[in-house]
């Protein structure tokens, strides 16, 4: 069977791609922009695998483009869709960027799914659409607020979009993933997230401050209600993330009777503040970090982490990484882009 993994020269993307390859007989194509990451992705993903894909590069707002790629490869059997803007803060402050970008992507992927039979989606959701709830952790069933951001809502307009999608196309079967904050890389150290600016995430944002690209590393906010002040976040290691995706497309090939539409969270089930995750990256590298506690960023929720009882009941899938091996993953990536 042939894959379609959109975005797949991004962070998440070229983990699931070096998963499929590395545990599966499937084939894969990607389709990337290069909006925010580079080829040099699929150089990576060869060098890990030994294997080389076809890939894309062309804007999924552009549906003739995207059209086309499926009309070249007429025995894609499954898309999984990552491609999306998706810095909070950015979000907020660019809004209709976000919506343009992240929402028109999704409709043309849909209407190439329809119009080429494609059974299968595997949609990459977020733990940002449960907001700023007060009950923790929270469950796939959980009531969703008004998002905290543009980002988040984009998510949310993506999961209705799809449910009315499957609702009228029965053929079609999808999971959206939530999942929570991604961090770390591949275990060889010869793959992991790299912000082509300043980055917007707390790890590579740690990692370059240690490494001394970064000067000093802000915690956005020390007085949010939580144990030491700082925001609460499920970590989960990206090659915990990758597996799961392809974990969730099998589900829905080997079961017929599955749900055309369902929703699992992403998550280890345990929060962790971003004082603590500094505290363990400080462990696992040695490295004494400079840092200082700034304002508040906005879009950012207080606290979130996951119930992932769903994930590991119907997809049989349990986190391999802790925390330390996350920060050590990352180090590892950190160091051999230096060489």
């Amino acid at each position: 069977m042939k894959i379609l993994v959109t975005g797949g020269a991004g962070y998440i993307g070229s983990h699931t791609i070096i998963e499929i390859m590395k545990h599966t007989g499937w084939e894969v194509i990607s389709i990337d922009n290069f909006s925010n990451s580079s080829a040099a992705a699929y150089d990576r993903i060869r060098s890990i695998t030994g294997k080389s894909i076809r890939h894309y590069d062309i804007d999924l707002r552009d549906l003739s483009a995207t059209s086309k790629v499926f009309a070249e490869n007429p025995d894609i059997g499954g898309i999984i869709h990552f491609a999306a803007f998706k810095a909070v803060g950015e979000s907020v402050e660019k809004p209709l960027m976000y919506y343009d970008n992240n929402i028109n992507s999704l409709a043309h992927i849909l209407k190439c799914q329809q119009q080429f039979n494609v059974p299968y989606l595997i949609f990459s959701s977020s733990c940002s659409v449960y907001g700023n709830l007060r009950e923790l952790p929270v469950t796939e069933n959980s009531v969703l607020p008004k998002a905290e951001s543009p980002y988040a809502y984009t998510k949310q307009i993506g999961e209705v979009m799809i449910a009315d999608f499957v609702n009228v196309n029965p053929d079609c079967k999808c999971i959206a993933l939530r999942y929570f904050n991604p961090v770390g890389a591949h275990e060889s150290g010869m793959n992991g997230e790299l912000a082509l600016t300043r980055p917007n995430n707390l790890v590579p944002y740690i990692t370059q401050t240690a490494i001394g690209k970064l000067e000093q590393l802000t915690v956005f906010g020390g007085n949010y209600p939580t144990r030491d002040g700082t925001c609460v976040r499920d970590y989960i290691h990206v090659s915990d993330i990758a597996s799961a995706h392809v974990m969730a497309l099998q589900k829905l090939i080997d079961e017929p009777d599955f749900p055309n539409y369902d929703i699992i969270n992403l998550g280890t089930g345990n929060g962790v503040t971003v004082l603590e995750a500094i505290q363990a990256f400080e462990r696992e590298s040695g490295v004494s970090l400079n840092y200082k506690i700034g304002e508040r960023r906005p879009g950012d929720v207080a606290a979130i982490y996951a119930n992932n009882t769903k994930a590991r009941e119907v997809l049989g899938w349990v986190p391999q990484y802790d925390l330390d091996a996350m920060m050590r993953s990352a180090w590892k990536w950190e160091t051999y882009l230096k060489e």
